[in-house]
């Protein structure tokens, strides 16, 4: 088994990059959701609600983000720096976590509240913001960015081939947003993982991770699937206890640099 992809996306919901490397810090994958839009209460704003979050394209800059509107859009690039020490912060919440980020700024505020044409404002997760992972975890010292609940999200590449064969048509890994691919494994093997070494990193599988109405989101056009695919055919064979899983959530045992072709090797 070999690591075939990394993936992440610095703007919570919005499009995701590939990378060959990347270095994986306390709270998960460097740059991997730091920033967030939220409404006026300061509660999140994502992909399930705003389908068009997937066509906002983030691009790593020095010192910041170039954020590129998608579809027929008529705004420039907005360039968004890291938040000064003393940007004004905001109490804003992810599911049931609050965190105290950083306010990037009006013009950014301005050029999201155009784009999805609903206001909302943008934040940054910087070094004063924290977050501990979920209750049952939180004795590993673990941080979490503003992901759903864990610093990182695996998902092998034979599982979305498999669930392709069953829909009838080709479903992007895009659309489950996972940090890791892994390859040359058996459909959803990776169910039965508790720890992992990929490279020379340690990793914890603290559980499947729950799925929900986003995956049927396209990530080219933005709109929901009339069939409600893939989750209507995920519903069929991937129902559980815990609702309907597809992939793992990690958490790191240490920090380091992974790149495409690591062996990973099951310990647990």
């Amino acid at each position: 088994m070999h690591l075939a992809g990394i993936r992440i996306h610095p703007i919570k919901s919005c499009a995701g990059l590939d990378l060959d490397a990347v270095a994986i810090e306390p709270r998960g994958p460097e740059h991997d959701r730091r920033y967030m839009l939220v409404d006026a209460a300061g509660r999140f704003v994502t992909g399930r609600q705003h389908g068009a979050l997937v066509g906002l394209r983030p691009e790593l800059r020095e010192g910041g983000l170039r954020v590129h509107a998608g579809g027929d859009a008529q705004l420039p690039p907005l360039e968004i720096g890291t938040p000064a020490a003393g940007a004004r912060r905001i109490a804003v919440t992810v599911w049931k976590d609050s965190v105290q980020a950083a306010h990037v700024g009006a013009d950014a505020d301005a050029w999201f509240t155009q784009a999805l044409g609903v206001p909302v404002r943008l934040v940054c997760m910087d070094a004063a913001a924290h977050r501990p992972v979920a209750a049952g975890h939180a004795d590993s010292g673990a941080e979490v960015s503003f992901a759903d609940g864990f610093p990182l999200l695996l998902v092998s590449q034979a599982a979305v081939d498999a669930l392709s064969a069953r829909v009838g048509r080709a479903m992007s890994m895009r659309r489950f947003r996972p940090n890791l691919v892994i390859g040359a494994c058996p459909p959803h093997a990776e169910d039965g993982w508790r720890r992992l070494r990929i490279g020379a990193l340690e990793f914890e599988a603290p559980g499947p991770c729950t799925r929900c109405v986003f995956t049927t989101v396209d990530p080219d056009s933005g709109l929901r699937a009339a069939d409600g695919e893939p989750l209507a055919t995920l519903k069929t064979y991937r129902r559980g206890e815990r609702g309907i899983t597809f992939g793992i959530n990690l958490i790191a045992r240490g920090q380091g640099r992974l790149r495409i072709g690591d062996p990973v090797e099951v310990l647990g």
